[in-house]
């Protein structure tokens, strides 16, 4: 059987990362994005479709015969323009796959969610990101995978200075991120593909969280 996968948000740190180590695994015969506007990387294995997010269900075909689906979604308040808008990319999107995804037998779901993500959080973005893992947990996947890292670290297409400046202080605290700390070291984007792809390949059932340690450690290897 020709085996699947499908990247949402390759365009992005962990989304690009992902793309790239499922074309560099013998395990997976075909990789699928959906993506705004065509990437520029060229693999045999690659099969791109441009698509309008606002009509993601035209492209509901593009879901057949996928085993699993990596969406790695997400922007931030600031480049989006207003919690609204935030909220269209990293809960509205997701939900809106994943229901295409379910709808056409897709058994594994894989999200990058984030750390302290909980629908009854006082904070605007991790309570957003919990609904859209309370929403994912909801669509009945056979295999359902959150991933809740840390600050990510990895070059952008976007320059986002907040975020650099927060990268270069983590990295050198990162001798002291032991213990209780463990959880809040900084993670590179590549370690979280590594990751999404190894779980993917374990084919689990269930809803399973990963938090950062987690993460450091299923994508260090």
């Amino acid at each position: 059987m020709t085996k699947i996968a499908m990247v949402l948000g390759a365009t992005g740190l962990v989304g690009s990362e992902v793309t790239k180590e499922l074309l560099s695994r013998v395990a997976w015969d075909e990789v699928r994005v959906l993506v705004r506007r065509p990437l520029e990387l060229q693999h045999p294995k690659l099969k791109q479709t441009v698509v309008d997010w606002e009509q993601l269900e035209q492209y509901k075909e593009q879901f057949q015969g996928v085993q699993a689906v990596f969406c790695c979604l997400g922007t931030t308040i600031k480049k989006a323009g207003s919690q609204k808008e935030f909220e269209r990319v990293d809960l509205d999107y997701p939900l809106a796959a994943a229901s295409l995804a379910k709808s056409q037998g897709v058994k594994q779901f894989l999200a990058v969610s984030s750390m302290g993500a909980s629908s009854k959080s006082r904070t605007f973005y991790s309570r957003t990101k919990g609904r859209a893992e309370d929403g994912l947990v909801g669509m009945g996947f056979q295999g359902l995978h959150l991933f809740r890292p840390s600050l990510l670290l990895g070059e952008r297409e976007e320059f986002r200075p907040g975020e650099r400046a927060a990268a270069v202080l983590m990295k050198g605290l990162d001798f002291l991120m032991v213990g209780k700390a463990a959880k809040y070291r900084a993670i590179q984007g590549k370690t979280v593909a590594k990751a999404m792809v190894n779980i993917a390949l374990a084919n689990t059932r269930g809803v399973h969280i990963y938090e950062n340690e987690v993460i450091h450690v299923v994508g260090g290897h």
